[in-house]
């Protein structure tokens, strides 16, 4: 069984990845903004909070991290009319959705190389593909450049065995996707996904955990859509 360290583990996703992986016996070491219920603190907007993340989770693990998934994520609106704004959380959505999953990755990689090896699943997003709102441009730039990362991982350390993927869920029974369907007419959205329902957050954690120890090393650099066919490529 793995060592696991999950980022984004309080709700959503993580939540329910956390519990999957722990009931399939892996070992998870969680990090959420404010740290409760077990989980280790670590707010990814301020510079180097992932340094000592990785520092922390790794002297919990005893030495030793298998897997990494980088899943924590805001969505955020960012108006094209306030400059101000529309800085602040451009660079905000940078600092947590993607310089944050980037320095675990980096250190992932250094420790994996020196461990004979080890798995990365990054949790991006359909709008890396296809774009977002015209509010969210910093979301789908950031998941984007998470998917083009996972490519570089897998391309540049494969014989290494260190393996790299990434899931691209669409819209997902989050409360922050709850949130954004509400404020955008939920009903009209979901007529774009042919399968007539967002995905559970159950339904993404089956991925992770299938990625985190049954995938196939010669998967790696793949990237697994999850939206209910509203995107295919």
């Amino acid at each position: 069984m793995a060592t696991i360290l999950l980022t984004g583990a309080s709700r959503g996703i993580g939540a329910a990845a956390r519990t999957l992986l722990e009931q399939s016996g892996h070992t998870v070491i969680g990090q959420s903004t404010a740290g409760a219920d077990g989980l280790i603190a670590a707010d990814f907007a301020q510079p180097r909070a992932a340094d000592a993340l990785w520092a922390a989770a790794l002297e919990q693990a005893g030495g030793r991290i298998d897997v990494l998934v980088n899943n924590a994520g805001v969505f955020e609106a960012a108006p094209i009319d306030d400059a101000d704004g529309f800085a602040a959380t451009w660079a905000r959505s940078h600092a947590i959705n993607l310089q944050s999953a980037a320095d675990l990755c980096r250190h992932a990689v250094l420790h994996f190389q020196a461990n004979g090896g080890g798995r990365i699943i990054n949790v991006a997003s359909r709008a890396g593909h296809r774009g977002d709102s015209p509010q969210h441009w910093h979301y789908a730039a950031a998941k984007g450049g998470m998917l083009a990362m996972t490519k570089s991982i897998a391309r540049g350390y494969a014989a290494q065995n260190i393996l790299a993927f990434a899931i691209t869920p669409g819209f997902t029974m989050t409360g922050m996707a709850e949130e954004y369907l509400a404020s955008r007419g939920g009903d009209k959205l979901l007529a774009d996904i042919p399968l007539g329902r967002v995905a559970m957050p159950e339904e993404v954690a089956e991925m992770i955990r299938w990625l985190a120890s049954d995938a196939p090393a010669s998967m790696t650099g793949a990237t697994l859509d999850i939206n209910g066919a509203s995107y295919v490529r």
